[in-house]
């Protein structure tokens, strides 16, 4: 795959990305306003997390960073792909069903250990039942991650890319659906989950077949190839753990204050926005890209795919990351200020966006430098590093929570993701010349820094200068829409004019991802 081919993966991968996250805001616009950050509204946030955790944990996070590289090399050396992808399909679909029933038993047990803080209130049974009826949810999608991978190793990335979306629409057609007929919108949005999963099932089933992969489950059998599989695979899980509790410590400080596992969520969702459309689109196009040239012993194709991956990156995070520090208040006030969110949430959602948006670019840079291990086959080493930045994670949460409060657990995640980026730094400098920076990225990279400051300085003038306009009812979506295009136009100008980025290179890109 070349540069710009590469780039073209990425901008069709994000673009659905981003598509499938502004529906998600919608869904959590809807579910500030009608909820709030009321008992309800935490349950279902909790019970939501428990299958995500999990996913992440089996399908996309470990299974698919360990069964991608694989295929791949099956598939670039004439191997019976098909045939390995089948039998990790049955596999895999064999533990997660019977995952989901043992979950189904202990589910109060599990919602404690996300949230100890609902213990003796009405949090903990209505999380129970949510997450009951939700569960089922990681069975369907994890199968959907493994066809996704199938897909992305192929070079067919629309559809893996666009399935999110089905998630977020149905969640929406949910919480309209039961406030039109009077119906409880806490059951509504928890039986939309597990119908959602199917629906994104079906879809990219649908696509691995037209495809010519016929990955239809059948009696699970443990091949060599598998046990393998399984041998790579398993660090790989260990370290999704690890990283999923970093997850949970945040929503553990976050359930002993009120409405923090709202506050978290919230701005979790606004952080992910740019954090899903690159990070999701490298690690979706590069691993795959990075297996294939370390299998074909090409080193400067690798080197090229992890500069122009590395220069993506930055190019798309740096400015987010900014932005999201110095407005993330009118930012957070006009997409969730409504209803039965006041002023004092806002406040709380903005303090944390701020605090996440300064670990922005280390969330990307690790997508970025992962697939350097994984490509590799090497998924232990990762997961040393994953067991410091947790150890960092757990102690800057509980130590900082009695002084700071809530905000400890977004500080924890954000200096743990840092630390996390600087463990793999350290790690691959002895990779050779694949895993080191080319003289473009080391002329780009102090220009891009250069522009987004300019960027920044044009944020913080114009907010100053709409002032009330960003609050008032009938201004302030057009005002926040003025203040993003102005931010928008000032830095790819000052991209343009400092050399940080070439618009005939994005250009050629989206030519290519679109033709």
């Amino acid at each position: 795959m070349k540069p710009i081919r590469l780039v073209a993966g990425f901008l069709t991968v994000g673009a659905w990305t981003m598509a499938s996250r502004v529906f998600g805001f919608a869904r959590d616009i809807l579910l500030a306003a009608k909820l709030g950050d009321g008992p309800v509204a935490e349950a279902f946030v909790v019970a939501f997390a428990l299958p995500n955790m999990f996913r992440r944990f089996f399908a996309e996070g470990a299974f698919n960073m360990a069964f991608v590289p694989m295929f791949s090399k099956k598939l670039e050396g004439g191997a019976d792909a098909e045939g390995f992808a089948r039998d990790a399909f049955s596999g895999l679909a064999a533990i997660l069903v019977v995952f989901t029933v043992a979950a189904q038993v202990v589910m109060p047990w599990l919602v404690l250990a996300m949230a100890s803080g609902f213990a003796g209130d009405e949090r903990l049974d209505l999380a129970t039942v949510f997450g009951r009826i939700a569960f089922p949810y990681i069975l369907f999608i994890s199968l959907a991650a493994l066809l996704s991978g199938v897909l992305n190793a192929t070079g067919r990335f629309a559809v893996a890319a666009a399935a999110p979306v089905v998630l977020n629409l149905i969640l929406v057609a949910a919480m309209l659906g039961a406030g039109w007929i009077g119906a409880d919108i806490g059951l509504a949005l928890a039986w939309a989950v597990p119908i959602a999963g199917i629906a994104q099932l079906a879809l990219l089933w649908v696509a691995a077949r037209r495809a010519g992969f016929r990955l239809a489950p059948r009696l699970p059998r443990l091949t060599p190839e598998l046990r393998r599989l399984a041998r790579i695979a398993a660090p790989a899980m260990l370290a999704g753990g690890v990283m999923q509790v970093n997850l949970i410590v945040g929503r553990q400080v976050a359930s002993y204050f009120d409405g923090a596992i709202q506050y978290l969520n919230l701005a979790d969702r606004l952080y992910q926005l740019p954090l899903g459309v690159v990070a999701i689109a490298i690690g979706v196009v590069l691993l795959p890209d990075l297996s294939r040239k370390l299998a074909a012993d090409d080193t400067q194709g690798g080197r090229d795919a992890f500069n122009r991956a590395t220069e993506f990156a930055l190019l798309l995070t740096v400015p987010a990351a900014l932005a999201l520090i110095l407005v993330a208040h009118p930012i957070v006030s006009v997409l969730f200020g409504r209803g039965a969110f006041d002023a004092e949430a806002v406040a709380n959602t903005a303090s944390v966006t701020a605090i996440y948006g300064a670990g922005l670019p280390a969330f990307v840079l690790q997508k970025v430098l992962q697939p350097l291990y994984f490509a590799r086959a090497d998924t232990v080493t990762p997961f040393r590093f994953a067991v410091v930045a947790m150890v960092v994670n757990a102690v800057l949460a509980i130590g900082l929570a009695p002084l700071i409060g809530f905000t400890a657990a977004a500080w924890a995640t954000t200096l743990a993701g840092w630390a996390m980026v600087g463990l793999l730094w350290w790690g691959s400098r002895g990779m050779g010349e694949a895993a080191r920076l080319d003289p473009r990225m080391r002329r780009r990279a102090p220009r891009i820094a250069a522009a987004a400051a300019l960027m920044g300085a044009a944020l913080v003038a114009l907010e100053a200068a709409l002032g009330g306009a960003l609050y008032a009812t009938t201004l302030r979506y057009a005002a926040l829409a003025a203040l993003v295009a102005a931010g928008i136009a000032v830095y790819f100008a000052a991209a343009q004019i400092l050399g940080a980025t070439s618009l005939r290179e994005i250009r050629g890109a989206v030519r290519r991802g679109t033709g």
